[in-house]
């Protein structure tokens, strides 16, 4: 079992950058892919995957979306994904959520193991 922790939200003007990690506790971190949704409150079966990175770090897959602005990576010595969000638009806003599946994968219910998130605003 794994527990996810996420930090580094906040409020940041369009065009601005946010860094997001996400630290694990709990054994075998580096079993499990990593991805991040975004899940808008109140809307608890509308998860919009961001971002996944395979156990290893070898392969990543972005929504098309945040293609070309946001960078996921992964250091398994310090059991943390990172989420680099550059160009943030106001549609960006969200909480901002990690995840771990033990297969790689976009869609939500692959993920057994979920972090409360972290709030990211956009202001334009």
């Amino acid at each position: 079992q794994v527990q996810l922790v996420e930090s580094g939200g906040g409020l940041v003007q369009a065009g601005g950058s946010l860094r997001l990690s996400c630290a694990a506790s709990g054994r075998g971190f580096s079993r499990y892919a990593m991805g991040w949704f975004r899940q808008a409150p109140g809307k608890e079966r509308e998860r919009e995957f961001v971002a996944v990175i395979s156990r290893d770090g070898g392969t990543t897959s972005y929504a098309d979306s945040v293609k070309g602005r946001f960078i996921i990576s992964r250091d398994n010595s310090k059991n943390t994904v990172y989420l680099q969000m550059d160009s943030l638009k106001p549609e960006d806003t969200d909480v901002y959520r990690c995840a771990a599946a033990l297969t790689y994968g976009t869609r939500y219910e692959l993920y057994g193991y979920w972090g409360q998130g972290t709030q990211v605003t956009v202001s334009s």
